[in-house]
Order: structure tokens, then C-alpha cells, then sequence
């Protein structure tokens, strides 16, 4: 879990704006300012030695237990954004008052004694109602919203797919961050259940299965290794899954570590593809075969690039197998960066799966509309994406937008998210 200077010092930075402004909304407002300001003051100075123990609570060490810093820290998130919200909407309750609105003050705000005792009151109709809503909602995102398992089926065209693939069905999960769960392995359960009921031809994981290290998976392992589909259950490694979250005391530790993650992903029954490729072919259709290319993770600093894609398959023209083959193509590659700036520019690669991107776990969506704070940092940060490579050749990529989290345990319309593809060589007739 990271925790950047920068990043609590703007918190911080925040959170005394947002207290500045509440507590001078009391003082100058307040029929009691002296009595509420005192009380409001003292409880502002609690949350600052709140939030200071819990940054101060050790994070990196591999030993530390993070789920109580995460959700400490969510504790005082929900506190100051609903201090935030209620900043706002106050202000905003306000302006009927300050630009002397005659139905709002006659009809609505009565006869009170003074026009500030008015004014104060008119913000708190509007920002308390906002406020509480917002709280209301971030705590049902971590109480329920990200227990809420969604399936997405999407169906894709491509005339380079062999007809023994027709109808093939792959299922996508991403980002479990299994951790965040501790030993509770009810939701993974459920998530395994959910893909299997699915009965999909094949399973791909798209990275991140822990937070930190590989301790975390443990629990996990009977769970995870009932994923079943006829052709193999397949993962790449995301950005987590390095162990680049946690100080340790050794570079043997952290290369241990590693190792172990592998180690328990093939006793599971999957098949890592660390900078590697497989050929899926079909019965009765030899000649007929998808191939499924793996990279490690690659993606923009902070995120360290491990990825070698002409490692996995060649990028030479004079290969018989090459990146620009006529050959159908599939790629796992955890963050979709790794789609813009290299895959979809040099290669002819027909669907790359990609998660790694959350959607920040909050997003508003109404019928094909999406919206999510995710696109101010990525440009393909959910569902299914396309440009031209340099040869004018047109190439798709996918995002999931993950099952689980990191950093804040809660999910806000971002719900978790199965992606089932049904692959077809042409639209199917209604």
C-alpha cells in the first residue's frame, strides 16, 4: 500500500482547508459560534492524530498487516470527503441569502431572528443532506458495493478467426488483490463459482492477485484452484505481483517471493505466461490454432516495465511466427498502456486483455455511457477500446475494470466485473 509524501501532505493540506472553512462558516454564522467553534476545533485536532498515527503505522515492512492502516484510513477519507461535499453544497445552500432571492427567503427560510442566523442555516439544509449521502455512500461501496459481481458478455468479429473457433468462449477476471480480503475467501468463492457456471472454453487472469506479497494468496489456494475450463487456465503478472510494495531485508527475500508466487499459481492448475506463448487448437482441427501471447507487466513510471513482448513472440518479419502474422492473436498484458504506446503502434495483435485500472473503483454508467475519474489517467480505462496500427490495420483492446481492490476497500458503481468473450468470425443474424 503506498502512501507517497506528496501524496498525505496534500491530504493533509486538504483536510485543513475544508476544516478552515467549516469552522469560520460557525464563527461568523453560529448564534453559539464561541461554544460550537471550541467543540468542532477539538474534534478537527482528533482527526489530525488520528490520521497521523495511522501514517506513521509501519506499511512497507513484509511483515505489517496493512488491512487495519487501509481501512483506518478509508475511516478518515469518508470523514473529510463529507466535510468536503458539505463545504460545497453549504455554499451553495447560501447564495439564495447572499443575493437576497425573495421566494427563497420568504417562502422557505421564515422569519428568522438575523440574516446571518438565515444564511447559516439555508447551507446546512443543503450541504448536510449532501454530506450524509456522501457518507452513506462510501460506506455502502465498502460494505456492499464491492461484493456486487457483475458479468459483462461481449461478443467479438474478427474474419482472421479459424472456423474451429467459432463460438469459442473466454472468460476474463482481473486485480483480485486477494489480500484486501485477509482470510475471508467468501467473495473469492463466489467469483470462482460465478466463472465456472460460466462454462467457458478458457480463463485468463490479467494480473494483481495480491497487494503485496505472496503470503496473502494463501488462504486462497483451494479456492482459486477450483477454476476449471477445458483449455487451461491462463495469468500474466501485474504490477503487485512483484513485490515492489514491501522493503525487504534482502533482494534474495523479494526473488523468493516471487518464486513462490509462480510456484503456487502452477500448483493451482494455471499457467503463467511470463513473456510466452501457447497454441490452442481444437479437436478434430489441428491446423485451426488461437495463439495466446503473455507479458509481464509493463506500464508507464511508477509502474516498472518487465514486459518483453518480442521475447514472447518475434517481432521479425523474417520469423515464420512474427508479431504481424496472419495468425489470430490474443494478448495478456496487465496494464492497458502497455496497448497504446507499443501493441496497437507495432503489431497487428487482434484482442489484447488488459485490467489494471479499477476504474478508481467509482464510475456513473447509463446504457453505452461511462464515466470514471480512471480516464484523467488513462486513456483506455474500461470495456472495449480500438485505433490502427502503422500499417493502417485496425486492432481492439479490453479493460477489465478488476474484482477487487487496493489502497480503498470499496467499490462505487465500479462493480467487479466478469468479462465472458464470445469470439465469432462474423455478427451472428438476430
Amino acid at each position: 500500500m503506498r502512501i507517497p509524501l506528496v501524496t498525505a501532505l496534500i491530504l493533509v493540506f486538504l483536510s485543513i482547508l475544508v476544516d478552515w472553512a467549516i469552522y469560520s462558516e460557525i464563527k461568523r454564522y453560529s448564534s453559539r459560534a464561541r461554544k460550537w467553534g471550541r467543540v468542532y476545533a477539538v474534534s478537527a485536532l482528533l482527526c489530525y492524530i488520528y490520521l497521523g498515527v495511522v501514517l506513521l503505522m509501519p506499511r512497507r515492512n513484509p511483515e505489517a498487516n496493512i488491512l487495519p492502516i487501509m481501512w483506518c484510513l478509508y475511516g478518515y477519507i469518508t470523514v473529510y470527503g463529507s466535510k468536503f461535499i458539505y463545504a460545497v453544497f453549504s455554499r451553495i445552500g447560501m447564495l439564495p441569502l447572499v443575493f437576497r432571492w425573495k421566494i427563497f427567503h420568504k417562502d422557505i427560510f421564515g422569519d428568522w431572528r438575523s440574516r446571518k442566523l438565515r444564511r447559516f442555516k439555508s447551507g446546512l439544509w443543503f450541504g448536510l443532506p449532501a454530506a450524509l449521502v456522501a457518507f452513506f455512500l462510501m460506506w455502502w461501496g465498502a460494505l456492499w458495493g464491492r461484493k456486487q459481481l457483475e458479468v459483462r458478455e461481449v461478443e467479438f468479429y474478427s474474419p482472421k478467426l479459424p472456423e474451429a473457433f467459432e463460438g469459442y468462449r473466454i472468460a476474463q477476471f482481473s486485480d483480485a488483490h486477494v489480500g484486501t480480503w485477509g482470510n475471508d475467501t467468501a467473495f473469492i468463492s463466489r467469483l470462482v463459482d460465478s466463472i465456472n457456471a460460466l462454462k467457458p472454453d478458457m480463463i485468463v487472469f490479467t494480473g494483481d492477485i495480491v497487494n503485496r506479497q505472496t503470503n496473502e494468496v494463501l488462504p486462497f489456494i483451494p479456492v482459486l484452484s477450483r477454476l476449471s475450463a477445458p483449455d487451461g487456465v491462463y495469468s500474466v503478472l501485474g504490477n503487485h505481483d512483484y513485490g515492489d510494495y514491501c522493503d525487504w531485508d534482502t533482494p534474495e527475500a523479494r526473488e523468493a517471493n516471487n518464486a513462490l508466487l509462480l510456484e503456487i499459481q502452477r500448483q493451482m492448475g494455471w499457467r503463467t505466461l511470463n513473456n510466452d506463448r501457447v497454441f490452442i487448437s481444437r479437436p478434430g482441427a489441428p491446423a485451426d490454432t488461437l495463439v495466446l501471447i503473455g507479458v509481464e507487466n509493463w506500464g508507464d513510471p511508477p509502474f516498472k516495465q518487465y514486459g518483453r513482448l518480442e521475447d514472447a513472440y518475434s517481432m521479425s518479419t523474417d520469423s515464420v511466427m512474427h508479431l504481424n502474422d496472419e495468425r489470430f492473436k490474443i494478448l495478456l498484458t496487465h496494464d492497458p498502456d502497455h496497448w497504446r504506446k507499443e501493441v496497437s503502434k507495432h503489431t497487428n495483435i487482434d484482442l489484447t486483455l488488459s485490467g489494471h485500472t479499477h476504474a478508481m473503483q467509482m464510475m456513473l454508467e447509463a446504457g453505452d455511457w461511462r464515466w470514471s475519474p480512471a480516464k484523467w489517467r488513462y486513456e483506455e480505462w474500461a470495456g472495449m477500446f480500438e485505433k490502427k496500427n502503422e500499417q493502417g490495420v485496425p486492432v481492439r483492446g479490453y479493460v477489465n475494470i478488476g474484482c477487487g481492490e487496493v489502497g480503498m476497500p470499496f467499490r462505487i458503481g465500479a462493480t467487479p466485473e466478469i468479462t465472458l468473450f464470445t469470439l465469432r468470425r462474423t455478427p451472428q443474424e438476430q
